[in-house]
Order: C-alpha cells, then sequence, then structure tokens
C-alpha cells in the first residue's frame, strides 16, 4: 500500500490538497495514510489521473506494425515515461495479412499481462478504410472499402480488442460498418475522409461519434459546405482528437476547438511513430522513409506522418500556448479517452475504487512518477 500524503491532486474538476491512498486501487482519497508508504513530492508536483493515448503507433524505435510483443514491450515502457497508463496500439493501411499479424501479437501480448509499462489496452484500427483523396501517410495501395466481414476478421485476430476503427464514411460500406461497430461497443471514427457534411450526418445516424486527428487528412471547412472539419467543430456528439504538437495544428486551431467543443470532448493523442524518444534523422513508417526535424516528422514529399508528440508535452502546450485551462487540458488526456474506449468505471479520474492509474507532474508539466495498477512503471525522482 502507498501514498501521497498533503499533496495538490486533480479530482473532479479541481485541484485539491488531500492525501490519496492506493494498492491496485485507490483505496481512499483523504483520511489517515499510517499504514501506507508515503511517497516524496516536491513543491509545485501535483497528482493526476493516468495519461490515456488512444491513437499512437509506435515509439523509441518500435511500431505496432512490426506485430512483435518485443515491439509492444519497449512501446508500453516509452510512453511510461509521458504519464502515460493506457493506450491503444494504432495499426494503418497495409496489406491484410499485416494488419492480422499485428492483431495477434497484440491479442499475446495482452494475454500475458507486462506490467512493467503501460497497459495495453487494446486497439485503434486506423484503415485500411479510408479514402485515397485524404490518406495522408497512409500507402494508397492496401487502402480497401470498408467491409464488415474483414473487420470481423481483424477483431478476432486482436482478441476481440478492437476499441476504435477509423474510416471514411462517404466510402461505399461505410454505413453499414458503422452501424456494426456501434452495435457492437465500437467507437466509429471518421478520419482520413473526404466526407461532405451530409455524409458526416449519415455517420453520425448510423452511430459515429469520433473524429479521428481533427482538422488532419480530412475534408476541411467550406462556406457552402461545413465538411468533416466544420462538422467536427458543429456536431456536440463526436468527440473530437487533437495532436497538440503546435505542427499539426496552430494554437489558434486549439483555441477554436475547445470554444466550439464546451459541451462536448476533445481527446489529446499523439499520433507518435517509431522515431519518438530518438534523435532526428531518418526512420520509417509502413515502408516509407520519414525525416524527423525537431518536432515534425514528414515524408519526402511534406506530407506530416505522424508525430513524435510525448503527452505530457501536449498537456503543456495546451496549457502555456493555446490557454487552455489545466482541468480541461488534464481531462483531455485522461476521461475524456477513457469514455471513447468505454474504459471510465476503471480508470481516467481519480476516485476510490478506481484502478490506481496515476501520474504525477512537475510544475513545469515533467512527469515525476507514472503509476499503473499501483505499480509504479516510471520514476523520476
Amino acid at each position: 500500500m502507498k501514498a501521497f500524503k498533503n499533496a495538490a491532486v486533480y479530482i473532479g474538476g479541481e485541484t485539491v490538497k488531500t492525501s490519496l491512498t492506493f494498492d491496485k486501487r485507490i483505496l481512499s482519497v483523504g483520511g489517515e495514510c499510517a499504514q501506507a508508504e508515503v511517497l516524496p513530492l516536491p513543491e509545485g508536483a501535483v497528482v493526476v489521473p493516468g495519461f490515456i493515448d488512444v491513437h499512437m503507433h509506435g515509439a523509441c524505435g518500435a511500431d505496432v506494425m512490426d506485430a512483435t510483443e518485443s515491439a509492444l514491450s519497449v512501446i508500453s515502457r516509452a510512453v511510461a515515461g509521458e504519464g502515460t497508463t493506457s493506450f491503444l496500439a494504432t495499426t494503418m493501411t497495409q496489406s491484410e495479412s499485416a494488419i492480422l499479424a499485428a492483431l495477434e501479437a497484440v491479442k499475446n501480448f495482452r494475454a500475458k499481462g507486462a506490467r512493467d509499462g503501460a497497459r495495453l489496452e487494446g486497439v485503434h484500427l486506423e484503415g485500411p478504410f479510408i479514402s485515397a483523396a485524404y490518406k495522408g501517410a497512409q500507402p494508397e495501395k492496401y487502402i480497401s472499402p470498408p467491409d464488415v466481414e474483414l473487420f470481423k476478421k481483424f477483431n478476432a485476430a486482436s482478441g476481440n480488442a478492437i476499441k476504435i476503427v477509423t474510416l471514411a464514411p462517404e466510402v461505399k460500406g461505410a454505413e453499414e460498418l458503422i452501424g456494426y461497430l456501434s452495435a457492437n461497443g465500437i467507437t466509429p471514427s471518421v478520419g482520413h475522409t473526404a466526407a461532405k457534411e451530409e455524409d458526416i450526418l449519415r455517420a453520425i445516424n448510423c452511430g459515429a461519434n469520433h473524429v479521428t486527428h481533427t482538422f488532419n487528412a480530412q475534408s476541411p471547412f467550406h462556406h457552402r459546405d461545413i465538411g468533416t472539419a466544420g462538422s467536427a467543430l458543429l456536431y456536440d456528439g463526436l468527440a473530437c482528437e487533437l495532436i497538440a504538437d503546435l505542427v499539426h495544428v496552430s494554437a489558434n486551431a486549439i483555441r477554436l476547438l475547445y470554444k466550439a467543443k464546451s459541451r462536448s470532448s476533445v481527446i489529446l493523442i499523439t499520433d507518435a511513430i517509431r522515431a519518438k524518444g530518438l534523435p532526428d534523422g531518418v526512420s520509417e513508417l509502413g515502408g516509407q522513409t520519414v525525416y524527423i526535424g525537431g518536432n515534425e516528422a514528414r515524408l519526402a514529399d511534406g506530407t506530416l506522418a505522424g508525430s513524435v508528440l510525448r503527452m505530457n508535452q501536449a498537456v503543456k502546450n495546451l496549457v502555456e500556448k493555446a490557454g487552455i485551462d489545466f482541468g480541461k487540458a488534464i481531462d483531455s488526456a485522461t476521461i475524456e479517452p477513457a469514455r471513447a474506449i468505454g474504459a471510465d468505471r476503471e480508470t481516467g479520474s481519480i476516485e476510490t475504487g478506481k484502478r490506481a492509474d496515476l501520474a504525477v507532474l512537475s510544475a513545469d508539466f515533467e512527469v515525476l512518477y507514472t503509476i499503473c495498477g499501483g505499480d509504479i512503471i516510471y520514476r523520476n525522482i
């Protein structure tokens, strides 16, 4: 049993001074912690729920599409240093056999229940059911139309672990797949899409409730058809992913998104690739050469190819660069993604009985502790 004593703790939208006792789960908020090991905290530290990254491909030289348990282990341990306690292994548009191999690796890794890194909560299937017009860094030759039977094959390979599916709703077969996903508790997300507003409305009516990396790889706003980007802003039923690296979106675009979604959900993601955590230079994504410089990852033609963003840096960018309230920023990295994947009864907020998934941030948003299910999986103090 461990505890933080007289600590600043983010609970229910505000930061309060209290004590927090936990084992695998949160045992108490407030009260005595005499029998617990008290973990030291420096001045200015704040305890927050562990971050949840529902869209990320890799880190530290490993990629989900490597289709190995060792790659997933590298990713799991790497993201722990960002305050991340749960993540979705995100696939990309590739051959059916390559996707199946990646999903089988996820199934096997999850079955072993590794506890030295962040929890692999499931899969975000990004492609192959996308639009060639907005493929971004996804290889066009592997794009295929939405297909319920193929999805079932993918989900079975993953051990029924797929939580989010990115698809283009304007493509034939999409409405059937969206309806199937929604009926089975899987989040249908519109992304890599040329959809017009009318396509988005049909998708919403079928059960779509999520937008993949908002503003990126999707039809833009136009004053005669607001497209995917405008629909993301307008319709409260759509939760919006956001890559807050100030490359994929500007600070003012972030402000606009939060202003428009004041009554609904913004979800921080990293969309990180294997180059995250490595020096600048040449990397790879889906068999394509990627050039890394500073905080940008691009194909040879300049197309953005994921990011090298860390979750704690994303939160910091929201607060310090875009002027977003600290609580909203934390919620976007914790309870909002938890709701998107149906995990909010277990994680995403600090409440008695929930899993002890916690992060401790310094005043400068550096990660001091990451705690997953009561285990310290990262410590920098």
